[in-house]
């Protein structure tokens, strides 16, 4: 008698599932460790700058890498979170119900 396997496609759902989580979880985490390492060096070079300038410190220069390496940490952050990170639709309807609950209240 031959077997038969059931190759049930939700098995396959369930594994692409978890690698796409996998895959989202290591984005996390090099976000995090990216954002990490911003604060530290960006710190410590500032730190240095101030130490060492006297009263020549409020220049662009002493922040300049913090600036533009900013910009590449926003653009990581837009990779891993999205573009809709702070105004998701799930944001924006929950703020229309609250305020038409605001509204209905005012005029009843």
């Amino acid at each position: 008698m031959e077997r038969i396997y059931n190759n049930n496609n939700n098995d396959f759902e369930k594994e692409d599932a978890y690698l796409r989580a996998e895959k989202r979880l290591k984005a996390l985490k090099g976000f995090y460790s990216h954002a990490f390492f911003y604060v530290i060096i960006n710190l410590f070079l500032i730190g240095m700058i101030a130490f060492n300038s006297g009263a020549d410190f409020w220049h662009f220069g002493t922040f300049s890498t913090a600036f533009f390496w900013g910009i590449g940490l926003a653009f990581h952050a837009m990779g891993v979170f999205g573009k809709n990170a702070m105004f998701s639709k799930s944001w924006e309807e929950r703020k229309i119900q609250e305020y038409m609950k605001n509204d209905q209240t005012k005029w009843e």
